[in-house]
């Protein structure tokens, strides 16, 4: 009897051709892509560097990062402001301001200041990126007095380089600050495209969906009626999840709560079409339930939610162009901490509409009516 059992089960198992691939193909890209999409170790961080002392220690300090592999030197602003406005379009993720007089203090024994300021949008980038830079300056300065040992006896004290850290929009790093948005996006994508996903291969198995085929309900009014029950449910979730974060984390957004719901206009049909594409194809809720957690996986983990996607490998960077969660977190956290308005955030409502088309459009072709 046992033996029977088995033999059915593996048989209904490989009769489905799709299952046994997607069995192969989900370790596979799990163990080889992930190691490197999903590090630790933050890298590519973009620094401007503001030197206000153009002397030879300023210069060797900016050398010295430079050489890291943890920064990319984009700019050398004139002023500290025109490095803020770099991190207001996203051309950088730290500006660092040597002072004037820097190399006088130093050899004076007294103690200099270098500012960085850092974008804590992305709160573990802009934490880390910090300490980093702050360790490689910590080290110059012992560089320094090893060298100009005589520095010490001009005032009786050691000459020190003191670092001021400034997070922007998250003076405090507080992580809740930036992972409660990037949570708000995850619960939109579980829900919006597991349930869709779930809705057509369902009325499959149960047989109702003949009763829809045979009727003269055109395959664009079909796929319509499945996705705004969604439409509904992402916006009573997340103004739910707008609730909660008030209640129990005081967290508020600094921009407008329209913004965000008009972000997630979009980005729920973006999930509820890829869910629909996903159910067209699919023959069992197995089968379908199993696709969508590899998507929804990939599509999480390649998001930014853990790891900036700076610091992935460049072809790691590529794949997530593709990535429709990415964009919409981008957009939930620029709102949430920087109070940007639909006009910044006009290139990732941009890409995310062209998801919704593609995706919307894609689910309307593969609905079969007739098999």
């Amino acid at each position: 009897m046992i033996k029977f059992l088995l033999e059915k089960e593996f048989k209904q198992l490989l009769r489905n051709s799709f299952l046994p691939k997607l069995i192969l193909i989900f370790p596979c890209m799990i163990m080889l892509l992930m190691p490197w999409a999903v590090s630790l170790e933050i890298k590519n961080i973009q620094l401007n560097i503001v030197d206000n002392d153009h002397s030879v220690i300023s210069q060797r300090l900016v050398n010295k990062i430079a050489a890291s592999t943890y920064f990319r030197l984009k700019e050398v602003p004139a002023s500290y402001q025109e490095g803020l406005t770099n991190i207001e379009s996203g051309e950088a993720d730290i500006v660092m301001e040597i002072p004037q007089n820097l190399e006088r203090d130093w050899m004076n024994g007294e103690e200099a200041h270098i500012l960085i300021a850092a974008n804590s949008v992305n709160g573990m980038k802009g934490g880390l990126g910090s300490s980093y830079l702050a360790s490689i300056i910590s080290d110059y300065s012992t560089e320094l007095r090893s060298e100009y040992p005589d520095a010490a006896f001009v005032s009786g004290a050691v000459p020190t380089i003191r670092i001021d850290t400034l997070g922007l929009f998250n003076p405090n790093l507080n992580y809740k600050l930036y992972m409660i948005p990037a949570l708000m996006a995850m619960l939109l994508t579980l829900l919006c495209g597991f349930l869709p996903a779930l809705n057509i291969v369902s009325e499959k198995e149960v047989g109702t969906i003949e009763q829809i085929n045979v009727t003269p309900v055109p395959k664009f009014m079909f796929i319509l009626a499945k996705l705004l029950p969604y439409w509904i449910v992402g916006f009573v979730v997340l103004t739910l999840c707008f609730i909660l974060a008030w209640l129990l984390y005081g967290v508020v957004p600094v921009g407008h709560f329209m913004v965000i719901y008009c972000s997630a206009i979009l980005f729920v049909l973006v999930m509820s079409g890829f869910g629909l594409v996903i159910s067209n194809y699919s023959v069992t809720m197995q089968q379908s339930m199993f696709v969508m957690f590899f998507f929804l996986l990939v599509l999480m983990l390649m998001s930014g939610l853990f790891t900036p996607i700076s610091s992935m490998p460049e072809w790691a960077q590529m794949i997530t162009i593709f990535n429709p969660l990415k964009y919409f977190m981008v957009a939930m956290r620029m709102v949430y901490l920087k109070g940007s308005s639909l006009v910044e955030l006009l290139p990732q409502l941009g890409v995310l509409l062209l998801f919704a088309v593609v995706f919307n459009t894609w689910a309307v072709l593969s609905y079969r009516k007739n098999r």
